[in-house]
């Protein structure tokens, strides 16, 4: 089965944890009249900090560490509105200009789509998952999505204008996501989606919370975001991981698609009439269909180790790069996988030598990639992931200032 890549920025933004001062991102809301726009809410993507506009418009963020962040505001009739904020040795301060959301304001008729039910299903697989929580999540305003089923690309396209919102009830969460793009290729099965999250926890008893301490607790672990605040600390023996390269060399045995495609047409233009089981004919067309199927690489698995400090170079007190050619095949060995993930079309061939670990692979689309401390990627676009980090969504994210527990 073809295995399903996905890969999606999950947080434009990032903080840096070296011990320098607190600064803090402050600013103020206008319409584009010039008019203030107070009870306007501000985030920080990625986390849970947040804070609404004063009478004024104003409102300020403090308490933040050097780094990277995504400011996201939302107000009631207007398009949501994000800004990139960078702050280094001191505060930062900017105005910000929101723009009316016609379409809220102004009644729109929607033809009627028959495949909406069948993609939005689609979407929903792909966006937040089949886990075991993501099953337990609900978006609950799938009315505002803009489904595009463009079948002469074989491409499914979403998009919006507004914060989609899931309730994930196995993790104590209620997401806000502004989804900037989602494309799903029907040929190659290749998932793409970003966007900038926010979230809130819900409100529980003393044992729900407790539960979904618990299972934010597993969800975090061996994530991405795991597993990157680990490279960063140079730990990731230590927290669980082992990592080996995947190498990927062209199948000397299986021509060119050019040429096999050459062969059976020539051998089709010949068929005149019923095509007799046996000939000559129907058999060297049964051949270079065999030939067509083989593979088109040889895949190979380096169980030497790869040294984490020839592989991670430092691009500045805040910020360290990766850059590789082969593949990174990433074995979290406090987990196992489930029957549910076996099933789901991600698995991955694993030796024998190699017990039941959670495994995922990172492909390098366009390096050097940068990372933070807390996990965050400086351009997630760069990485397609494979494998178990393909299987876990939106229902199995935590917040990137998300503290696992002490052991």
């Amino acid at each position: 089965m073809v295995r399903i890549f996905i890969c999606f920025i999950f947080f434009c933004s990032s903080l840096s944890l070296s011990a320098q001062g607190l600064f803090s991102i402050s600013g103020q809301v206008k319409d584009k009249k010039g008019e203030t726009l107070p009870g306007a809410g501000i985030y920080l993507s990625g986390y849970t900090t947040a804070t609404v506009t004063n009478n004024d418009g104003k409102f300020t963020l403090p308490a933040l560490k050097p780094g990277s962040y995504e400011v996201v505001i939302q107000m009631m009739g207007f398009l949501p509105y994000s800004k990139s904020i960078l702050i280094t040795d001191q505060s930062a301060s900017f105005t910000a200009i929101l723009s009316e959301n016609t379409i809220q304001l102004q009644e729109v008729t929607i033809k009627a789509d028959p495949n909406r039910a069948k993609n939005l299903k689609l979407f929903l697989e792909f966006f937040i998952g089949r886990t075991p929580n993501s099953a337990q999540c609900k978006l609950l305003n799938p009315q505002i999505l803009f489904i595009e089923d463009d079948r002469k690309e074989g491409i499914l396209r979403v998009s919006t204008n507004d914060f989609l919102i899931v309730e994930n009830k196995a993790l104590g969460y209620r997401l806000k996501y502004m989804l900037n793009l989602f494309e799903y290729d029907f040929n190659t099965r290749i998932i793409y989606f970003s966007g900038l999250p926010v979230f809130e926890d819900l409100k529980g008893s003393g044992s729900k919370r407790k539960k979904w301490l618990q299972a934010r607790e597993i969800a975090y672990a061996g994530s991405p975001q795991h597993f990157f605040q680990s490279l960063y600390k140079n730990q990731i023996q230590q927290e669980g991981f082992i990592l080996y390269k995947r190498v990927k060399t062209k199948n000397p045995d299986r021509p060119a698609d050019s040429v096999i495609q050459a062969a059976k047409e020539r051998l089709v233009k010949r068929i005149h009439g019923p095509l007799k089981a046996g000939s000559a004919l129907a058999d060297s067309l049964s051949y270079w269909q065999q030939v067509q199927q083989m593979p088109a690489e040889n895949v190979t698995l380096d169980m030497r180790g790869v040294q984490t400090d020839t592989l991670v170079k430092t691009a500045g007190p805040d910020l360290k790069f990766i850059n590789y050619t082969d593949e990174l095949y990433v074995l979290f060995t406090p987990e196992q996988e489930s029957n549910a993930y076996s099933s789901s079309g991600h698995y991955i061939l694993r030796p024998l030598t190699i017990p039941n670990y959670q495994i995922s692979v990172i492909r390098m689309l366009k390096g050097p990639v940068g990372f933070y401390a807390n996990g965050g990627m400086r351009d997630s676009r760069a990485l397609l992931y494979e494998g178990f980090w393909a299987y876990e969504k939106i229902g199995d994210m935590v917040p990137m200032d998300y503290v696992p527990l002490a052991k």
